[in-house]
């Protein structure tokens, strides 16, 4: 009988064109292109056309305008928000109103659902806070109308730019957690409303996406550079787990960290709070770095996304609750064409288990 595997460690489940995750080099590929590449320097919109090519019929040169209609078209839904609903936590109150979408498959749908995350973490942000939703722009780029709607105001092109970069850098990362449950539902043909919702159930948990928040919890806890290390040895003491560090499948520097912190350092350059911010994180990466390499000698541990990701949307004034929804803002766009890639060549997935309970006494 074959061995089963805790975690399905090292188990191939799928073949890919969509992202290829090295662990040993420390590299991510979004179909053939660097995220060096990409992030920072293409647009969401565009990067969400180069996972979508040839996953849908006549997708056209620039998805925007497209885009833009579907933030409109799912601001509908915003009004199905009462109190009970206002009042669960945010990524709860995105899944629940995400789950008033038809299922289907076309591409004015998978618009819908990529807008979704977008248009209806805003409406639930603002309501939560005592404020109005704010109705999408469709002539402005998803990552400034996304600022819009949340703050009430204008961003700045830096601002825009930062998060453009930031949805970039999450939209796909090969077959984690949630992109696996998307395309498990996906085989099942149940439709991409459903696979999106089955993705978001899976990254809202703390060892998936539910984890950035706490690393603003650490920051505000530590203080000062000159805290950090105390801080992180007393943390490891407890037996607590450094938030922003560590990954099941890097074994070096997670390069999203680097992304997101280049795009974190563009971001101080125009404010006056977040170069002492950034300074603070930095300080606590090499603290929590140098503590990891001497309390855990036989183990890689490096700085993963989750560290400048929460220092970027806490620069952007989300709220640490939404950081989650965020996420979701950008890895909609791989659950889709993942899910679309099991459509198009993929099995109902369907592994086997193997029985450890007791068995029936048999009569001698």
């Amino acid at each position: 009988m074959a061995q089963a595997i805790d975690g399905l460690e090292s188990v191939v489940a799928a073949e890919t064109v969509l992202s290829e995750v090295d662990g040993e080099a420390g590299r991510l590929l979004i179909r053939g292109r660097t995220l060096e590449e990409i992030a920072g320097r293409w647009s969401f919109e565009a990067v969400t056309g180069l996972l979508w090519d040839g996953f849908f019929p006549e997708i056209p040169e620039t998805l925007a305008p497209r885009l833009g209609a579907a933030r409109q078209a799912v601001f509908a839904e915003v009004s199905a928000m009462d109190d009970t609903l206002a009042g669960r936590t945010a990524v709860e109150a995105v899944r629940a109103l995400t789950a008033r979408l038809a299922d289907g498959d076309d591409l004015d749908l998978a618009l819908r659902l990529v807008a979704a995350p977008a248009v209806f973490t805003a409406a639930v942000t603002r309501r939560q806070a005592g404020h109005a939703p704010i109705a999408p722009d469709p002539a402005l780029g998803h990552a400034a109308d996304i600022l819009r709607m949340t703050r009430g105001a204008a961003a700045s092109p830096a601002e825009v730019a930062a998060l453009d970069a930031y949805l970039v850098t999450v939209c796909d990362h090969g077959l984690n957690a949630s992109t696996f449950a998307a395309r498990v539902v996906a085989s099942t043909r149940a439709g991409l409303t459903s696979a999106v919702l089955a993705g978001l159930s899976a990254l809202k948990g703390p060892l998936h996406g539910g984890a950035p928040g706490p690393v603003i919890e650490m920051l505000d806890q530590i203080g000062s550079p000159a805290n950090a290390r105390p801080w992180l040895e007393g943390a490891l003491d407890r037996g607590d787990r450094l938030m922003g560090f560590g990954h099941r499948v890097y074994r070096v520097r997670d390069p999203r960290a680097d992304a997101l912190k280049r795009a974190v350092a563009a971001l101080a350059g125009g404010s006056s709070a977040a170069p002492g911010r950034l300074a603070l994180a930095e300080a606590v990466e090499v603290a929590a770095l140098a503590v990891l390499r001497e309390r855990k000698p036989g183990r890689s541990l490096q700085t993963n996304v989750e560290l400048y990701t929460a220092l970027l949307l806490e620069a952007l004034a989300f709220p640490p609750a939404a950081f989650t929804c965020v996420f979701a803002m950008g890895r909609a766009a791989g659950w889709i064409a993942h899910a679309r890639e099991q459509l198009a060549g993929g099995r109902l997935v369907r592994p086997q288990s193997r029985y450890v309970g007791p068995r029936p006494h048999l009569a001698a």
